[in-house]
Order: structure tokens, then sequence, then C-alpha cells
């Protein structure tokens, strides 16, 4: 019987003995790791703090596309075939400090370093994993569910460890970009979170882990658990039909 090898790989430990001991940056809130438009020739390895990656129109609407947590890499399209330009910005929400890989370097790592280029690789699949989720999340879910989903997300719930349920500074201007709806519209949704016991809301947001009723089993007050019969694969076209009907 073949037994699955454990691995202790700490990458952080990894890039330092490596000899990237002198490329930590530590960048201030607020502050940027690299701007929308700048030059992809770094990789970074976020050690500690938070980050989000924004975009900026034609028209100068600014979007939150993602956030990022310890052991996120950012800017890995540094790292495509032919090196062009960031197509987003990368901003500190929190003090961050992190490790700056040269695109060269990162190139060689992952060449060399097997263990280093597994966690990538699985990083890579992990993001594209999550982009997905988020684009099934915007086609089918509701923007109260979208917000819900994306405060357990910040909280880290369902990760391994003990989930930090007190999230970053997070505007609901943000917030709102991140889940495609209103400011107005999130105000509304917190108020509701927190007269449900969801969360605490007073400055900095704390996320109960009661929350996970709202989208795992849709359980607010006014809804009923039941999916839509369009739905439903579990029934036959005739159920379907009849069931309509009666709605």
């Amino acid at each position: 019987m073949l037994v699955a090898k454990k691995t202790n790989f700490n990458p952080a430990s990894f890039l330092t003995a490596a000899g990237l001991t002198r490329r930590v940056v530590r960048v201030k809130a607020k502050h940027a790791f690299y701007s929308q438009g700048s030059h992809a020739n770094s990789v970074f390895y976020l050690e500690s703090g938070r980050a989000k990656l924004t975009v900026v129109s034609k028209r100068g609407k600014e979007a939150t596309v993602t956030l990022l947590s310890v052991g996120d890499f950012i800017g890995e399209e540094s790292l495509a075939a032919v090196a062009g330009l960031h197509s987003a910005t990368a901003v500190a929400i929190t003090a961050c400090v992190a490790l700056k890989i040269e695109r060269a370097e990162m190139l060689h790592l992952l060449h060399e370093k097997h263990e280093f280029s597994d966690l990538f690789l699985k990083f890579i699949l992990m993001r594209g994993m999550r982009t997905q989720e988020d684009l099934i999340d915007q086609l089918f879910n509701s923007s109260e569910k979208r917000l819900a989903r994306t405060l357990l997300l910040m909280a880290e719930f369902g990760t391994p460890g003990e989930p930090e349920t007190l999230i970053p500074p997070i505007t609901q201007e943000a917030l709102a970009d991140l889940i495609g709806t209103t400011r107005s519209r999130v105000s509304y949704f917190m108020n509701r979170f927190r007269k449900l016991g969801f969360i605490n809301y007073n400055g900095r947001i704390h996320v109960h882990k009661s929350l996970l009723n709202v989208v795992l089993h849709d359980l607010l007050p006014e809804q009923n658990a039941r999916r839509p019969v369009i739905l439903d694969p579990e029934r036959t076209p005739a159920e379907k039909a009849k069931r309509a009907k009666v709605v």
C-alpha cells in the first residue's frame, strides 16, 4: 500500500534560505506593491498582512477584483512567456511584509526546486478555482448571499486553522465592488446580518460562523430553503411542470 509522504515545506523559510533575505519589502496600508500599467517583472510572496487587486477603467471607475491574504503570490502574470504590463494594481489593505522575487529568479526556482513549483502550481489552481467560483457566484447568487460569502472568505472560514473572525478594514464601497452591487445595498445587508447575529459591526467587522447558514442553507427569515424548480435536477419534467403550476 502506498502511503502519502507528508511535507512540512515552508515557502517563506525556503525563499529566505534561497538568498532572498535582502528582498523583503514592507508596504504600508493603502500603499501599492505595483500599479496597473507598470512593467510586470517580479512576483511577491505575501508573508503577513492583507492586500487587494484593483482595476481602473478608461473612464476612471475603480473596482476591487480580489482580496489577498498570507501565503498568496502577487503579480504572477509576470511569469507569462512574454513579460508585459500589470493589468491591475496591488494595494496593501493592512501593513504587509512580502518577499519580492525577480522574474528570472522565480522561473529558475520553478524549474529547479520541485517542492516550490508544486506549491506555486497549487496556488495557481486554487486561484483559478476561486475565479470560477466568483463568476458562478455573480451569475446565480443574490447580492446578499454574495456578500455573506465574501465576508466568510475574508474571515478565512473553511481554511485550516482557527478562522480570523475580525476581518481587515474594508469600506462598504469596496465590498460593493466585489459583489457587484451598490454601497446602499451593502449597508442594508450589513445591518440585517448584524440584527440576525451573524456579524458584529462597529468600525471593524467580526464575522460569526452562523453566517455560513446564509451561504450553505439560504437561512434568512423570509426565505424558503427550497430551490427554484428549474435548478432542481432530482425532479422529473412532469413533476417540475406540476410544481410550476402550483407556484
